[in-house]
């Protein structure tokens, strides 16, 4: 078949079943929103507060406004597909590529996210249903009856170097951390140390995992559910947890945030 004649793509997205499509749309949106709203709020309050513009906080800030991005080009169109029947949860081939792009870039290099969609647009198409909940470059490489060996080499790659750089930075840094609490006396510090490397490696335990679930059973079309869940722990977890985790848990943020809330608390007392 033409490429022309594949622009239209039949998306699967969740297989959901009409009893369970109301609980599971309010489910999503309920975490959509909770991603917005604790995201946003750190974001707004980093960005407002002077004393707060040191590079930590405008690292949580960026990663704040990733997750956002994250949300933004995942959730609105899977919880619209939900009442969709999956039969007609069409989508253009052009918008799948820019979601592929967006579901990828909004934690990589933007050259490196280039190169892999880019390895990906270049194949002729033979297929038109994407098995997923959304498009990404391996969505988009396996409507292709061509070779994607190149593909697979390139993607694997980008994945091992993605997450061996992360996994190396994560390991310096804790072990710099463990020698400094056990040269320390102070069991605050320890303790405060510990609750930190504990929900840390957490988050990062559950985002490799998924990830690497979800790269690997890419290549097993008999595990879709499998892979399909393996793909919302990664694309939801994180985004839901990380401005928790990495923005309440620090002393400075939840001071400011509590005086934030507590201010327009009263505002709207006196007001009445």
């Amino acid at each position: 078949m033409e490429n022309q004649t594949l622009d239209i793509l039949l998306l699967e997205g969740l297989q959901v079943s009409p009893d369970a499509s109301i609980p599971t749309f309010i489910l999503l949106f309920l975490i959509y929103i909770f991603i917005m709203f604790s995201n946003i709020v750190l974001v707004i309050l980093i960005t407002l507060d002077s004393s707060l513009h040191q590079p930590m906080y405008l690292l949580f800030c960026n990663m704040s406004i990733n997750d956002v991005f994250g949300a933004t080009t995942i959730f609105p169109r899977m919880l619209r597909d939900i009442f969709i029947p999956s039969s007609d949860r069409y989508i253009h081939y052009v918008d799948c590529v820019i979601q592929a792009f967006c579901v990828h870039i909004y934690i990589v290099i933007f050259i490196m996210v280039t190169i892999l969609v880019g390895l990906s647009v270049r194949l002729s198409r033979c297929r038109w249903i994407i098995f997923n909940p959304f498009c990404d470059n391996a969505s988009l490489f396996k409507l292709s009856c061509e070779s994607i060996l190149i593909n697979n080499i390139y993607g694997l790659s980008y994945t091992v170097l993605l997450f061996g750089s992360s996994l190396g930075s994560i390991i310096i840094t804790y072990l710099r951390i463990a020698i400094v609490c056990l040269s320390s006396k102070s069991k605050t510090l320890n303790s405060r140390a510990l609750q930190t490397y504990t929900t840390h490696l957490t988050m990062f335990v559950i985002m490799f995992m998924s990830s690497t679930i979800m790269v690997l059973l890419h290549r097993f079309p008999q595990l879709t559910d499998q892979r399909k869940l393996a793909s919302m722990m990664f694309h939801v977890v994180p985004p839901a947890l990380n401005a928790v985790i990495y923005g309440m848990q620090i002393k400075a943020v939840r001071q400011k945030m509590f005086i934030m809330f507590t201010r327009n608390t009263v505002t709207v007392t006196d007001g009445k």
